[in-house]
């Protein structure tokens, strides 16, 4: 007698869930660090969603909870910390703030809250200054990290076993992530969804915002003029600095040279830019070049190596040195990365 075959239940699969990311304000909390974060997980769950498919679900959480006001002045509504089981969070955001060192006077609850929970999390992350509160909840010590250029000083003083990266626009040191100023937080939080979604998901996020998909993490957040310009006690080697930009592929462009254009003596040129600029007169003559040389890999159909001979390099090789030092890329994936119309 033939045997009727068993017939099995058919089991829908469960969808996965929506993955919970956790925004940590607090008073004086930076808006745009939290809203710019925030809005990227926003366009990535609509994107996930027309797929069928679950996003992010996105909170707002302070100590107490209830309104928080952020240093630009407005409200936000938020649950207290208390009422989420660290395990339950996916990822935990920490926005910054204009008024950091205010912050961390007044931190302590938070900084506790924030060292037993990123055990139980996947990944942390902070944005601008907020790389401070994971500094005091031990997070960062001898890790390298990421903050808002005009605040590195201080977080290495702060906070001295942090190996504060100057350039960077986010850091991952395993599952922990850092982002430079402000909007830096879009680029990690797209960084985040790339790694969680795929690049698709991430590039669709980033047209939602029309921002770019990336600039990677080793992309300098600020510029060397700019710095150079930035103190009034450099203002003394303007003219100089506006001169070097102009004669990057001059063969001779040393301490020598810039001391005569300076009219001083080498020795005593030497040691007052430093003291003004804070760089050897070496370091900024090679910071200037690679920022005329990331400019014509941007903006210029040059060849790679015509490049390297405009901007004082030499050859291919030392930029890609250079470049690989400062902006941890390769000259050719830069130009992959940021080519006008790439």
């Amino acid at each position: 007698m033939t045997k009727t075959p068993e017939i099995l239940p058919t089991v829908t699969p469960k969808r996965p869930r929506a993955r919970r990311v956790l925004f940590v304000a607090f008073p004086q909390v930076g808006l745009l660090d939290l809203s710019g974060a925030q809005t990227v997980f926003w366009a990535a769950t609509k994107a996930m969603e027309a797929r069928g498919l679950k996003g992010y679900e996105r909170l707002n959480a302070s100590v107490e909870g209830g309104l928080v006001r952020s240093a630009e002045g407005l409200e936000l509504n938020t649950a207290p910390l208390s009422t989420f089981r660290p395990s339950s969070v996916d990822t935990l955001i920490v926005p910054g703030s204009p008024h950091i060192e205010r912050v961390l006077d007044h931190a302590v609850p938070l900084v506790k809250w924030l060292r037993r929970a990123s055990r139980a999390t996947r990944r942390t992350a902070s944005v601008c200054s907020g790389a401070f509160l994971l500094a005091a909840a031990g997070l960062l010590d001898d890790k390298r990290a990421a903050t808002h250029w005009a605040m590195c000083d201080l977080l290495g003083q702060r906070f001295p076993s942090v190996q504060v990266d100057r350039d960077a626009i986010f850091v991952q040191q395993g599952a922990v992530w850092t982002s430079a100023g402000v909007t830096a937080g879009i680029d990690l939080a797209l960084a985040l969804v790339e790694a969680d979604c795929g690049h698709e998901v991430a590039m669709e996020a980033a047209r939602e915002l029309v921002v770019f998909l990336k600039r990677p993490g080793g992309q300098s957040q600020y510029s060397g003029m700019l710095q150079a310009q930035a103190e009034d006690s450099a203002a003394t080697f303007d003219q100089l600095n506006l001169w070097i930009a102009g004669h990057l592929d001059h063969p001779r462009l040393g301490v020598e040279l810039l001391a005569e254009q300076a009219r001083m003596s080498p020795r005593n040129f030497a040691r007052v830019y430093k003291q003004k600029t804070g760089r050897t007169p070496a370091k900024a003559v090679e910071v200037f070049r690679l920022e005329a040389a990331r400019r014509l890999l941007e903006d210029s159909t040059r060849n790679v190596d015509q490049i390297a001979h405009l901007c004082g390099f030499g050859d291919e090789e030392r930029m890609r040195v250079t470049f690989q030092r400062h902006l941890g890329v390769a000259p050719r994936d830069y130009r992959r990365r940021f080519a006008k119309g790439g």
